[in-house]
């Protein structure tokens, strides 16, 4: 092997990850569609180049390293033109189409100077691979010695929209269209993304955004009125033919993605539905499922205004208000609905048993977007008996493919019936496997997916000795925010079984806890004390929190914490200080007594129980000392 092998690895290493990241883009619906939808089909086609080089035994001169090199500097422009055209608002991308233009002009021009580089005859790759990149090498130079030629009609609409008052309904359809600004969904976005560029621009908005406010009022007034029956985007026909009206996401209830009857809301601001939330609470949840903060009191409020808005929606887009979500679909939309989601999900699973690597992490992507919609998709997925075929993809080699599964799984265990025949396909090892080796996002999902199965008793004790507790404890250290209350929302669930509480101590949970419950700004605090005080309540974590020195931090949080932070304070010092006069006079030499004094008048029930406890102790403690 010559001296020149390390850089052409790393240059065709670099170019097919290039390659990849431009091919799994999502698809562009905005006025830059087709312009869009050219570059990525064209960069798409250099693949098999980059594959057929990166696998050949033959070293490349420094020439051709150069030439590969100055295409992966154009694919990277690529990417970033791309990616800087496929979000935000639509109505910004369609009134800067010009500028757009010239910037994928210059760098399908940057590409193909590039190609012109390469020497294909040099190279050793087959007559077929040849042939497709001088074809692909042709395309780049006719794309580069003409413009895209833009949207006439496009123009002439926006134009009309801006004067005239009264606007011939065909062109808001038109526009409606062409900017992909068709649902109620649709619209909500734009109006985000509208106020983010307001932000952004800081406050000088200038020209560009009195038009596009004049444009948005229009459009959103034609699409209200309109409210198309479904959305008809081609991403939308390939997962699925539904014929039901796409449900704006404010108006599904984050626990079953179901469109809500009756929203309340709860102490953190989130609104769910309520049956769902109480189905929760009952199940002894003490937290907000959204937002994992745990929850002053569990009082639910009606939600009045988004319950009017919901019948609103469901009276312009035709829909019953739901009874029962199930009964509704069918009775409205006939059972046509499901034999043709049945028919999806089958080809869908096809792929997933006999397709190639690609066709299988597609399948597993396009599963994991119908499992998180509804509850009928999720009964109709695993009924056609997908979760084993995904379970097999948990030991995938392709982190994008595992990142799928898990999720999907993720997604069809919000069943109940769903999480056994995961856990019986025998997905827990496999689960953890991801845990310790998967992409952080399909760690934090695996994390997930074990708190949901852990829902039920005897599947803790499985996911205990199948040594997920040390995995998460791991992602409880080095994960993202939301990875982080992923494992602790796990690691709390599979602690109610005492036997994995000493498990959990054993791995070394204990520190960790200490550093969370340290940094108050690192918003870990509820979760750590609320792992603290299970743990507590077993003789060996009772040992091991003593030895990490808490009762300073612990009186710390009962003068100044949060409601139910004071309480579980509270329950862990009571549980340190319970026969042993050590801790009992550490807690009286940081000031104790006044804080638990306050919190026995002032706490939760159980916090006032518990401070009364712990007064009772030190009270018993004087009373020694005087005797003797």
């Amino acid at each position: 092997m010559g001296p020149m092998e390390d850089p052409k690895d790393s240059v065709l290493s670099r170019l097919v990850e290039s390659v990849k990241a431009i091919s799994e883009l999502p698809e562009c619906r905005n006025a830059c569609k087709k312009m869009y939808g050219n570059l990525v089909r064209r960069v798409k086609l250099l693949s098999p180049l980059f594959e057929e080089l990166r696998d050949s035994e033959k070293e490349l001169g420094e020439e051709e390293v150069k030439g590969l090199e100055s295409l992966r500097i154009a694919l990277d422009s690529a990417k970033d033109v791309l990616g800087s055209v496929n979000g935000g608002s639509k109505l910004y991308q369609a009134l800067q189409r010009e500028k757009i233009a010239e910037k994928f002009h210059q760098v399908t021009e940057q590409i193909e100077v590039a190609l012109s580089e390469i020497h294909y005859d040099t190279l050793d790759i087959s007559e077929e691979v040849r042939e497709q990149i001088e074809l692909v090498h042709t395309q780049f130079k006719r794309a580069k010695g003409r413009r895209d030629s833009l949207d006439f009609q496009l123009d002439m609409d926006l134009a009309l929209a801006l004067k005239e008052k009264d606007l011939d309904p065909a062109i808001l359809k038109r526009l409606s269209e062409k900017l992909h600004l068709k649902t109620i969904n649709d619209v909500k976005k734009e109006s985000l993304a509208f106020n983010e560029l307001v932000i952004s621009s800081n406050g000088d908005p200038g020209n560009c955004f009195e038009e596009m406010s004049t444009l948005f009022k229009k459009i959103k007034e034609w699409v209200l009125v309109a409210s198309p029956q479904f959305d008809t985007s081609e991403g939308e026909k390939g997962l699925i033919k539904h014929r039901s009206p796409v449900i704006p996401d404010d108006f599904r209830c984050p626990i079953s993605l179901e469109l809500m009857k009756d929203p309340v809301i709860v102490s953190t601001g989130q609104t769910y539905e309520r049956s769902c939330i109480q189905k929760w609470l009952d199940a002894g949840h003490k937290t907000c499922p959204k937002t994992q903060q745990t929850l002053l009191h569990t009082a639910l409020t009606p939600n009045y205004v988004l319950k009017s808005l919901i019948a609103l929606w469901c009276e312009s887009n035709g829909v019953e208000l739901p009874k029962k979500q199930a009964s509704c679909r069918s009775k409205k939309f006939g059972s046509k609905a499901s034999d043709c989601d049945r028919a999806a999900v089958e080809a869908l699973l096809e792929k997933l048993a006999n397709g190639d690597p690609e066709q299988q992490r597609a399948a597993a992507g396009e599963l994991r977007l119908l499992a998180k919609r509804n509850a009928d998709n999720r009964v109709c997925i695993a009924d056609a008996g997908a979760i084993p075929l995904l379970v097999e993809l948990l030991s995938s080699l392709d982190p994008r493919a595992q990142e799928h599964a898990v999720t999907a799984l993720l997604n069809l265990s919000i069943n109940e019936s769903n999480k056994g025949t995961i856990v019986n396909a025998g997905a827990i090892p496999d689960i953890v496997d991801v845990l310790r080796n998967g992409s952080m996002e399909a760690r934090e999902n695996a994390a997930a997916t074990l708190f949901s199965l852990s829902v039920i008793d005897e599947y803790k004790v499985k996911i205990g000795a199948a040594g997920a507790i040390p995995a998460l404890i791991t992602l409880l250290c080095e994960g993202t925010p939301r990875g982080k209350k992923d494992a602790a929302t796990a690691i709390f669930n599979l602690s109610i079984y005492q036997g994995n509480k000493a498990k959990a101590v054993k791995a070394g949970i204990v520190g960790p806890l200490m550093r969370l419950l340290k940094d108050a700004g690192g918003g870990m605090v509820d979760e750590a004390l609320a792992i603290m005080a299970i743990l507590a309540s077993h003789p060996e974590g009772k040992t091991a929190i003593a030895q990490a020195d808490p009762i300073p931090v612990l009186v710390e949080v009962i003068r100044t914490g949060s409601p139910r932070n004071r309480e579980n304070s509270a329950a862990v010092l009571w549980s340190l200080c319970t026969g042993d006069l050590e801790q009992l006079k550490l807690a009286r030499e940081v000031g104790a007594e006044e804080a638990l004094k306050e919190l026995s008048e002032n706490g939760t029930d159980r916090a006032k129980r518990k401070a009364g406890n712990i007064l009772e102790l030190l009270q018993r403690m004087d009373d020694e000392e005087v005797d003797s």
